[in-house]
């Protein structure tokens, strides 16, 4: 079996543990060595490169789809994808500039599969689950922990933002995340997205302003 299909088999919980490396301290070559060991197909760069970049491709996609499953199954195939084309990576961006590309071209792919089928996914207001409650990337609980009600305060800010960034267009969607999320720059961007950067500026700050029209009053 190739290490490809071992990637695409071996299921979500793995893909939790292999992310959960990342915390251990990866002692490897150069990156021109490391590039070339993943030419090459080495089973060991491939694990380093998923745990160094899973927990943040996975949260990219959340935030593009706002479903875990679906953010899920989409870092699995952005990894297989990088696996099957990693020889067409030329170092023209840095690879998480790469990787990125990948993960948002697999959300458009799945955003026009759904829109297809015509496929309306809609959310009850009273639906709960443990992605939806707590915020992506939220503190651990110390002494200064808020309160209850600031808690709610918090989730309701961070569900009218998720909402008002899902009523977003979808390229607007993608430029503001990237920038305002993510904190790329206007030149990294634009490599992601294969688009000027005066393109991405526009895209921002269009965005942006339908993002205060949207938030006007409730934030």
């Amino acid at each position: 079996m190739s290490y490809g299909e071992q990637i695409a088999l071996r299921g979500h919980a793995d893909l939790e543990n292999v992310a959960s490396a990342a915390e251990i301290e990866l002692r490897g070559p150069s990156e021109d060595q490391f590039l070339e060991k993943l030419r090459r197909g080495d089973a060991l760069a491939y694990e380093r490169l998923v745990a160094e970049h899973s927990g943040d491709v996975y949260t990219l996609l959340y935030r593009l789809t706002t479903d875990a499953e679906e953010a899920r199954d989409l870092t699995q195939e952005t990894f297989l994808r990088a696996f099957q084309s990693i020889d067409r990576f030329r170092g023209d961006s840095s690879l998480k500039t790469w990787i990125y590309r990948i993960a948002i071209n697999q959300a458009r792919n799945r955003w026009r599969w759904w829109r297809r089928r015509k496929r309306d996914v809609t959310v009850s207001l009273d639906a709960t689950d443990e992605h939806r409650d707590r915020p992506i990337a939220g503190p651990l609980p110390s002494d200064n922990s808020p309160s209850p009600e600031e808690e709610t305060l918090a989730r309701e800010r961070e569900a009218q933002l998720r909402e008002a960034l899902q009523s977003l267009r979808r390229s607007y969607r993608e430029a503001v995340i990237l920038r305002d999320v993510e904190g790329f720059s206007y030149e990294e961007i634009a490599r992601t997205l294969q688009i000027s950067i005066g393109t991405v500026k526009s895209r921002i700050s269009r965005g942006r302003l339908e993002l205060r029209h949207q938030l006007e009053g409730s934030l």
